[in-house]
């Protein structure tokens, strides 16, 4: 049986905002080998999408819209994530280290 302690330690949650195609912050960090929580908040105008192939994750978001994208434990690494909408905009990273 596992304590919740346990269970908590296994995981981390990250913030992410994403306003019109801008990406706040542009760089997470997150620990390897453990669950990643990153809640999505879209501050923005318009719809935003959040994605990475490499993640193999997408999400779209209305405004105002908040939504958590939970990633398998990663090894160390940087892994891409962008708004599909506004492909123009910088590109954000998850640093996993």
């Amino acid at each position: 049986m596992f304590s919740f302690s346990a269970i908590a330690d296994d995981k981390v949650t990250l913030e992410l905002k994403m306003k019109d195609g801008d990406l706040i912050p542009l760089t997470l960090n997150a620990p390897a080998n453990k669950i990643i929580r990153i809640k999505v908040t879209n501050i923005g105008k318009g719809p935003v999408e959040f994605e990475s192939p490499q993640l193999v994750k997408e999400k779209v978001l209305a405004p105002g819209a908040s939504s958590v994208v939970v990633i398998a434990p990663k090894k160390p690494g940087t892994y891409i994530f962008f708004d599909d909408f506004h492909l123009n905009k910088p590109k954000g990273q998850l640093i996993v280290k």
